[in-house]
């Protein structure tokens, strides 16, 4: 059964054998199938990924000729004549046939799923291990070697708000364990490659805090009080400032910062 990845490098595997098209643009029309599985696809929108608003004459022809290609890559042994075609033509375009199973992607969003409820039933140990096995289905940017267009784009876009979001409810199923020690390094690391994340901050000000290091956790507070100034003009959010002045009087936040995951938040 071919396997598609899609959560880095695009990447296309029947067993052993790598399938992955080389010519850049039919690596963008299978990647806009790919993420429009079991739906039609419009010609015209293979066509504006393509080209956008500058489509060549030769456009459609062209497009018929990239289908053409992915379907001797996918279908090398005539399996269609057995009912069992990949790739389709269901006008006004075509549709790519995949089982959830043969999409990474689609084991991520199942994977994350099944994570954000385990942590909201408090299952936390089960939700980190879950969430864990979630983010190493990434192997890198989405689609890294396919030059995308518009379409694909708020795709990429999105799948990365997905792995964001499910890196912060790994973070809080871990502190929730009283992790804070491992997630130390794992926090400075985060803020440093998003300096402007103000959860990521207050996670690291947080586990510093929890494992006595309180020069530290207000340290971490002054250095993402200077990024705000220096490159928005802003002041750290309201929730910040409060979780500075808690960890000044008591050592520790006495209340959670920002949105939990948890219907029922207690302080990570």
């Amino acid at each position: 059964m071919l396997q598609f990845q899609l959560l880095g490098p695009l990447e296309v595997m029947d067993g052993d054998r790598v399938c992955t098209p080389t010519p850049p643009k039919v690596r963008r029309v299978l990647a806009l199938l790919l993420l429009r599985a079991n739906q039609v696809v419009p010609v015209d929108a293979l066509i504006e990924e393509l080209w956008g608003e500058d489509p060549p004459l030769s456009a459609v022809g062209t497009a018929q000729t990239y289908i053409y290609q992915l379907r001797k890559l996918l279908d090398p042994h005539g399996a269609h004549a057995e009912g069992r075609e990949w790739l389709v033509t269901k006008p006004p375009g075509y549709m790519l046939r995949v089982a959830p199973q043969q999409l990474d992607s689609s084991e991520f969003e199942q994977l994350s799923w099944q994570g954000r409820q385990l942590l909201e039933n408090g299952e936390f140990e089960q939700a980190s291990d879950v969430l864990r096995r979630a983010l190493q289905l990434w192997r890198g940017p989405s689609l890294a070697n396919v030059l995308v267009g518009r379409l694909l784009e708020a795709h990429v876009v999105h799948f990365e708000e997905q792995r964001m979001r499910t890196l912060e409810m790994r973070i809080q199923a871990d502190a929730e364990l009283g992790r804070h020690r491992e997630l130390v390094g794992e926090m400075r690391s985060l803020v440093a490659t998003h300096p402007l994340n103000e959860w990521f901050h207050g996670q690291l000000i947080v586990a510093l805090s929890r494992c006595g290091r309180r020069g530290e956790a207000l340290q971490a507070y002054q250095n993402l009080r200077v990024v705000l100034s220096d490159q928005l003009g802003l002041d750290p959010q309201p929730e910040l400032q409060r979780l500075q002045r808690e960890v000044l009087a008591h050592g520790v936040p006495r209340t959670p910062i920002f949105e939990s995951y948890l219907p029922t938040h207690s302080a990570a």
